[in-house]
């Protein structure tokens, strides 16, 4: 299974995957946390942040995730993917996909910048960056969607993990 995590930047994706692969490993689950800035630093090196290189950066992270899946591994993969069709083209590649909304508005994203990304692109600094001069296309019908603006990272995993429970993906993966 691939759990695709796509929000705005700051919007808490990394912070959730995180917690969310750590128990899904203390319940003796495979599992692994592919990170967008992770993935760009290790596949994506020449990729810049054209539509077509972005695109380019989703393939590479959905190759990843298909062959861990494979192998029996769970995939939590945190990624802005901006573009509905790149998330569908996740969703038509691999199978068990559940695509979750980290849905926070712009200003509270901007809020938890820490690392002045959102600053420097309102300067016209960082061409091209999403929520600013490069748009989000939100998910019209995801698996999921978390409002982080409303909960803690905490409670946002509880209620993923709720509803893997209720989907009855757990049990599945627990055989």
């Amino acid at each position: 299974m691939t759990l695709w995590l796509t929000g705005l930047s700051g919007a808490g994706k990394s912070t959730i995957a995180s917690l969310l692969t750590d128990r899904l490993r203390e319940q003796g689950l495979a599992a692994e946390w592919l990170d967008g800035d992770e993935l760009r630093r290790a596949l994506g090196q020449g990729l810049g942040f054209s539509r077509e290189d972005r695109f380019e950066n989703i393939r590479r992270a959905v190759y990843v995730a298909g062959m861990l899946n494979r192998h029996g591994v769970i995939s939590v993969v945190s990624v802005i993917s901006p573009y509905a069709e790149m998330r569908d083209y996740a969703r038509q590649s691999l199978p068990g996909f559940a695509e979750v909304y980290v849905d926070c508005p712009l200003e509270i994203c901007e809020s938890r910048d820490v690392k002045g990304l959102y600053a420097k692109a309102r300067r016209g600094e960082i061409p091209s960056f999403t929520g600013i001069s490069d748009p989000y296309q939100a998910p019209v019908s995801p698996e999921l969607t978390l409002r982080t603006a409303e909960q803690t990272p905490e409670e946002s995993v509880n209620e993923l993990w709720s509803w893997l429970a209720q989907s009855g993906t757990l049990t599945k993966l627990n055989k």
